[in-house]
């Protein structure tokens, strides 16, 4: 079953097709890495599945159902530009934005009491926003997003502005959320926390889906048949082969890529059959940044 699906979602502004024709599923229970440049139409997208503008074609499915106003209840989106009301005390607001989402006011209580005890801040019911530094002001916006407990969480950059520690706490509360079902999009630039927290990635660029798979599947799909080697002794001076080409090497390992047509094992016997002492090997693939530049790069020619 899928939490979220898209068919041929359409966006127009004007002369300007923002969304075009995109469609993807995204599974329950995963961490779904929603990625693009800027100006891709990942904001229009968000927009569209949060019911807050709609689609000129195509539809959505929330759980399997159509959304709408009502299925906006059901979600937690927490956005790049943070939305909290300066002047406006803590507890007050997140009662209110609570209740926005449908819950009594005794069940968003008991919910931000939760939280406040687990983020450790029980004092800070009665401060203004104004107050709070820009870290203490992520945390709220972050309670604000799961007070309610959506079936789906949707993240735009959670992690700007937070110091290492914060940083860390509050994705140990996604991964936690995670564990107990919550379905997540985690939108992002850093690449490098998208290969440690997502499962599956969506990729698109100027409207269009570009690349869509698991994160796994993807850097297998891109790899170039590069492997490192680390060694004891000494690197024989002759390795000079016309099927295999040295990257780079130091004192202690070697980076080498097979040509087409041959492979690791192939590389691993060469090596052997020299009388190198290997201490490991292991095939380097792609990062998704490299990917993510490769792939956006070919469809902007």
């Amino acid at each position: 079953m899928n939490i979220l699906s898209l068919d041929n979602v359409v966006k127009r502004y004007h002369n300007h097709t923002a969304v075009n024709h995109v469609s993807f599923d995204i599974p329950k229970g995963i961490v779904f890495g929603f990625l693009g440049p800027n100006g891709a139409g990942k904001s229009s997208l968000i927009r569209i599945i949060t019911s807050i503008t709609a689609a000129d074609e195509g539809t959505i499915l929330l759980d399997g159902e159509p959304i709408n106003e009502m299925t906006s209840s059901q979600m937690g989106y927490m956005p790049e530009e943070r939305g909290l009301y300066k002047k406006m005390k803590v507890g007050e607001q997140l009662l209110y934005l609570a209740q926005l989402k449908g819950m009594s006011k005794k069940e968003a209580k008991e919910s931000i009491k939760k939280w406040f005890i687990k983020f450790d801040i029980e004092d800070w019911w009665g401060k203004k926003v104004e107050e709070l530094s820009k870290g203490m002001q992520q945390k709220i916006q972050f309670i604000a997003t799961v007070v309610h407990n959506p079936k789906l969480l949707i993240l735009d950059e959670p992690f700007s502005g937070l110091d290492p520690i914060n940083t860390n706490l509050i994705k140990d509360e996604i991964a936690e959320l995670n564990r107990n079902g919550t379905s997540i999009i985690f939108s992002t630039h850093r690449m490098e926390q998208v290969e440690k927290v997502c499962d599956r990635i969506v990729l698109i660029n100027q409207g269009k889906v570009i690349l869509e798979g698991d994160v796994d599947q993807v850097q297998q799909e891109y790899k170039d048949n590069i492997f490192r080697i680390e060694f004891d002794g000494n690197m024989p001076s002759d390795l000079q082969n016309p099927h295999f080409s040295i990257i780079s090497d130091d004192a202690k390992s070697v980076t080498i890529q097979a040509k087409e047509g041959h492979n690791g094992n192939e590389l691993l016997q060469n090596l052997i059959s020299k009388g190198i002492e290997i201490k490991s090997y292991q095939e380097v693939l792609p990062t998704l940044n490299e990917i993510f530049i490769k792939k956006v790069g070919e469809s902007n020619e």
